[in-house]
């Protein structure tokens, strides 16, 4: 029988780490798997420093007059501002009978610089005319002052889009409110129903109580023509001021 040779280990270990060197692989890694991409967390004093900012924020009065509001949302201190994409201001006169709520601008709309600029804005345009409105009549304004990179309002954010969504409703104050899209009516009614062509919503803000109709947004009704049947019912109601819900 022949007798196997020793092995030399360290030449070994020393002609491995010296493949690994020349593969470019430098550095230990540790044995157990991480999440290269996510964030460290913040030291102890940095992660309370941050908690007691957000509450600051969320604590501070917000700015008691039109002017100062809307400037506030197009501001660095706005919900929005995170999101590093263009704001959209709303527009129409402040002391409008109704107020149309959306739920952010179209993606046409920060290059035309108003709210519901494009195709679905022409069709919204009609609907008011069937009412026999005109968009200079009423007062226009986002949920969302941002359109998201998403499309789709951020669910942490929903609850302080609404607390400011109110107090910008009781700074309008208006008779009645238009409710655009089932985005804009899950905030601002709670509901994830279909629009109720029944009734009315009574919607309390910090100065009264508003009667709000929920209806299907433009851009909803060009992709599905059938569904402006619903749509006019639904403006039928808020101009007749139907049974009501409170909410």
């Amino acid at each position: 029988m022949g007798v196997e040779p020793n092995s030399d280990w360290q030449a070994a270990a020393a002609s491995a780490l010296e493949w690994w060197r020349d593969a470019g692989v430098d550095v230990l890694t540790e044995a157990d798997p991480r999440d290269w991409l996510a964030r460290a967390p913040l030291p102890a004093a940095a992660a309370a420093a941050a908690t007691a900012g957000a509450n600051a924020e969320a604590a501070a009065p917000l700015p008691e007059t039109l002017e100062a509001f809307v400037a506030w949302r197009m501001g660095p201190d706005a919900p929005e501002a995170a999101w590093h994409t263009p704001r959209v201001a709303p527009g129409g006169p402040a002391d409008a009978t109704l107020m149309v709520l959306v739920d952010m601008p179209e993606a046409e709309d920060a290059a035309a610089g108003t709210l519901l600029s494009g195709a679905a804005g022409r069709l919204f345009d009609r609907m008011l005319a069937a009412i026999g409105l005109e968009r200079e009549q009423v007062y226009l304004a986002p949920l969302a002052y941002a359109r998201p990179v998403t499309e789709q309002l951020p669910g942490d954010a929903v609850s302080r889009l609404r607390e400011v969504a109110l107090h910008h409703l009781g700074l309008i104050a208006p008779q009645k409110l238009l409710l655009l899209g089932r985005a804009t009516e899950r905030v601002l009614i709670g509901t994830n129903q279909a629009s109720d062509t029944k009734s009315l919503h009574a919607i309390n803000h910090s100065q009264a109580t508003v009667m709000a109709a929920a209806c299907h947004h433009p851009r909803f009704l060009l992709k599905r023509p059938a569904a402006k049947a619903d749509a006019w019912k639904n403006l039928q109601l808020l101009l007749s001021g139907g049974p009501s819900q409170c909410v």
